[in-house]
């Protein structure tokens, strides 16, 4: 055998033994699935107290602060108010708050 053939050979070994080429890892290539990858923060919950909405002024009562459209505070800004619902970003992802429901009050005689 050649010299060529012999290194043609020696060149084919991790080919044919993928188990041996495994161990070996390019420092230049992005890590993969083994990485640990960060996860989201979770989404927190943010009250919305109140909404005042009229021809002339709309506010939002979020965590008793009470914010315009384009005010913000810890991260979240109101984007829009509507009558019945905010939307606000809550550190750069679009929420919607919505009001909640006060419970059915019956009176009895």
């Amino acid at each position: 055998m050649n010299a060529n053939a012999r290194i043609n050979q020696l060149i084919r070994i991790p080919v044919f033994f993928p188990g041996a080429a495994q161990g070996l890892q390019d420092p230049t290539r992005p890590p993969g699935p083994q990485a640990t990858v960060a996860k989201p923060a979770p989404e927190r919950a943010l009250a919305l107290d109140s909404i005042l909405f009229s021809k002339d002024r709309r506010v939002a009562v979020i965590e008793g602060e009470a914010l315009r459209e384009g005010q913000g505070f810890d991260n979240v800004r109101v984007i829009r108010i509507f009558a019945d619902r905010v939307l606000v970003t809550d550190n750069g992802r679009e929420r919607v708050l919505y009001l909640e429901r006060l419970p059915q009050v019956r009176g009895t005689q």
